[in-house]
């Protein structure tokens, strides 16, 4: 009989091929004739789109709608000579952001990278030349040369004090609150009315308080719905099942409607704080599938070890199936919040002025009608940068607990 050695193992495996950009495009796009067809056929219409498109971007659209109307996207007819209150808000998301970056990369070998110096440049080049930006270049560019200042510095922070962590995602949680009295006014700042929020910074409100408020409410029903007891696990599945049964834009209504009918005579909520009820409510349900998937994904063996160890039920969840489904759940959660994050949009037919109801307001204009496209492109860029970055941040967060390992 013949014996097998390490040497003769590892000399029978076949060698890894490292394929270059060339060597790539011919096995995958350019293997045969009909791939090679299809190829180009694809490049084609795709070049020929973004052809014509930048052509009519750079003679045929007139952009002056944009600038013209910058502040009104942006905050709706908030007082212009609070604004600095707008910038203070900027400024805390800012450094926080780069804060989280730090610690988040505080192992990583480089935290600027090629890449990442070349992203902070554009950035900066956008700022600059882009006519709505340019004139508040000054006021944006320490806004990004303070997201870098951030992240060295909790990169620092983050390799001396490992802990640190926790007390970002504090100051996360507190600043939802100094933001609202910022907005607001209140506690020594003069008060701003509700009705003057809108633009961005409604919808970037009203989705950051329904997130917060529709996942823990998803994280109790997806547990009511695998209770052990019949009268709550009947009443999570009744209001899941109902609320996914009705559209978002009836329950809006219902929420600015019936949501009065269930508190004392004479108290009437905020239409701005009913419509985030209504968003949260009907998240949560959404939410409770997400988490409740997630939830069935971990193995029955680990509550039965933890049970035979002696934990209670609540410690089991807290430490070891909710962190493991939780982690399962990560992808469908976030895409929960990001078509949370869209359906803002729908506020405008409750006459909330968030920022797609601002740009039908400013298409209303007889200055500016028949600007549709450049309206919506615009703000189709702002609403695909920010689903993109929750995107992003969720694919980071991934890689950074292992989830596919």
């Amino acid at each position: 009989m013949t014996s097998v050695t390490p040497d003769s193992v590892s000399s029978a495996r076949p060698d890894v091929l490292a394929l270059g950009p060339v060597a790539w495009a011919k096995k995958n796009l350019f293997s045969d004739w009909f791939n090679s067809l299809l190829t180009i056929l694809i490049v084609g219409i795709f070049g020929w789109g973004i052809f014509r498109l930048v052509l009519w971007a750079l003679t045929v659209a007139q952009w002056q709608v944009i600038p013209n109307n910058f502040g009104l996207f942006m905050s709706g007819t908030f007082p212009s000579q609070l604004y600095t209150r707008i910038w203070a808000i900027l400024a805390i998301i800012c450094g926080l952001a780069g804060l989280s970056w730090g610690v988040l990369g505080r192992n990583v070998s480089t935290l600027f990278s090629r890449n990442v110096l070349i992203g902070l440049g554009a950035v900066c080049a956008f700022i600059v030349l882009f006519p709505p930006t340019r004139p508040n270049s000054l006021q944006l560019l320490p806004m990004v040369a303070l997201v870098a200042g951030g992240a060295a510095a909790g990169r620092q922070i983050g390799r001396k004090f490992p802990g640190v962590g926790k007390w970002i995602s504090l100051s996360w949680f507190l600043s939802y609150f100094v933001a609202l009295w910022l907005l607001g006014g209140g506690l020594g700042l003069t008060k701003v009315s509700t009705n003057d929020w809108g633009g961005l910074v409604l919808t970037l409100f009203t989705a950051v308080s329904g997130i917060v408020l529709c996942f823990p409410l998803g994280l109790l029903l997806a547990l009511g719905r695998r209770s052990a007891l019949p009268v709550v696990r009947l009443l999570s599945t009744a209001y899941i099942e109902l609320v996914r049964g009705v559209p978002l834009v009836a329950f809006l209504f219902m929420g600015q409607v019936m949501i009065p009918l269930f508190l004392p005579i004479g108290s009437r909520p905020d239409r701005i704080l009913r419509a985030v009820i209504a968003l949260a409510l009907f998240s949560a349900a959404y939410l409770a599938e997400n988490v409740r998937a997630g939830l069935q994904a971990v193995p029955r063996g680990q509550r039965e070890a933890a049970m035979s160890l002696g934990l209670n039920t609540p410690t089991t969840l807290g430490l070891i199936i909710l962190p493991q489904a939780l982690k399962i759940a990560i992808p469908a959660i976030v895409g929960q919040f990001i078509s949370l994050f869209q359906d803002t949009t729908l506020l405008s037919i409750v006459g909330l002025a968030e920022l797609l109801g601002i740009g039908k307001s400013i298409l209303a204009n007889p200055a500016y009608l028949g600007r549709y496209a450049e309206v919506y492109l615009f703000l189709a860029v702002i609403y695909w940068f920010f689903c993109y970055a929750m995107s992003l941040a969720s694919r980071k967060i991934e890689e950074k607990l292992n989830t596919e390992h």
